[in-house]
């Protein structure tokens, strides 16, 4: 071979053996590192007509104490100051938190098995803030990796009126008041109170309990109890047994649950279902049990597990089950199962309510 002269242009060189497949995996290196990089892909929204609508309160899905201490000692123009000052801090989760992080691990599931399907939650945050409170809100959403498209921000006025257009199946606010105007439209609302403590609730199966009485079915048997005592009571229920109560405000709420157990069922999944319904009720079994599940029957419905507990304290059996929610019309139960660390639920509902609705107890405003 002979020797190159100074200055003499090279020939290219072929390509080593082993080359194309050396500059593939850093390739893939790259396209891996700007894939992280991008915007990750979140699923469509459905259809509301199609969905079970969940509409929840900005103070319901997050803690907003001091917020709310500001609005009601200092106006709303300081709240929204110290909201923009403040946008880049996300919420800490509320009481309605774990419901909604449940709530999208059922939607998880239910893609899985039916990628077309819009029968899935729709989660909606429904609020009388500003919209310029609405950044830190999408912050907070976004910081937790929740899936809330769908907002309603009504600065200042009533979210109430919208609720039907947006489909409500649920509604739930940490105002009373609001949540009683629900009610009256027909809307299956409750006002959530925080737990007395922190209890680890399941990450991978939706649980929601109910009372019967006034949640689930009406007050009929209620205003018996109220009028007459239980002795009537329980003759009354051994008499109408085989005569389905009327319906409840939370009555749909467990149909639109059964109707999405059912799709797990349908795939061969119902030990595996995401889904668990609990009929928590001081009834007795023996002398008015029956009633309860043959109304649940006539519905067409059923809950996986009916604890009747005879007018003991329900808080114990809650903190056994450890529900994401649990909807009751009595503020007695609300607070027993808040104290032994159960999200609770006042459906105000019935004849227990009656003093309360008469003559309301003045309430500050409120920013949800």
């Amino acid at each position: 071979s002979r020797s190159m002269e100074p200055g003499e242009p090279r020939e290219p060189r072929e390509p080593g053996p082993g080359a194309e497949t050396a500059a593939a995996p850093r390739w893939e290196e790259a396209k891996t590192f700007y894939d992280n990089l991008a915007p990750k892909k979140k699923p469509k929204s459905p259809k509301p007509q199609n969905a079970v609508t969940i509409a929840v309160s900005s103070r319901a899905l997050f803690r907003m104490d001091e917020e709310q201490r500001i609005y009601t000692e200092q106006g709303v123009e300081e709240y929204v100051r110290y909201q923009l000052e403040h946008e880049n801090e996300p919420f800490s989760p509320g009481p309605a938190f774990p419901f909604v992080k449940a709530l999208e691990a059922v939607n998880k599931r239910l893609r899985e098995l039916y990628p077309d399907s819009d029968d899935i939650f729709d989660i909606v945050l429904v609020t009388n803030n500003h919209a310029q409170v609405g950044v830190r809100l999408i912050n907070s959403i976004n910081h937790y990796d929740l899936f809330v498209e769908r907002f309603c921000m009504t600065g200042g006025n009533s979210p109430i009126c919208y609720l039907k257009a947006y489909h409500t199946n649920l509604y739930l606010s940490a105002d009373a008041e609001k949540v009683r105007e629900a009610i009256d439209e027909g809307i299956a609302a409750a006002t959530i109170f925080s737990p007395s403590r922190d209890v680890a609730v399941s990450q991978s199966q939706l649980r929601v309990a109910f009372d019967g009485d006034a949640v689930l079915f009406s007050d009929e048997s209620e205003r018996i109890v109220k009028a007459h005592g239980l002795d009537r009571f329980f003759e009354h229920e051994k008499a109408h047994e085989n005569k389905p109560l009327a319906q409840g405000p939370l009555k749909g709420f467990l149909e639109a649950l059964g109707r999405l157990q059912k799709k797990f069922y349908s795939k061969g999944l119902r030990l595996e279902c995401p889904i668990r319904t609990y009929l928590v009720t001081a009834r007795s079994a023996a002398s008015s049990g029956a009633r309860a599940l043959k109304t649940l029957r006539s519905w067409g419905l059923e809950t996986d597990e009916a604890l009747f507990l005879a007018g003991a304290p329900k808080g114990p059996l809650l903190e056994k089950i450890r529900p994401h929610i649990f909807f009751d019309d009595q503020m007695f139960h609300v607070a027993g199962a808040q104290e032994m660390g159960t999200v609770a639920a006042h459906v105000p509902y019935g004849v227990a309510q009656a003093p309360r609705r008469t003559a309301p107890a003045k309430q500050a405003p409120s920013t949800q």
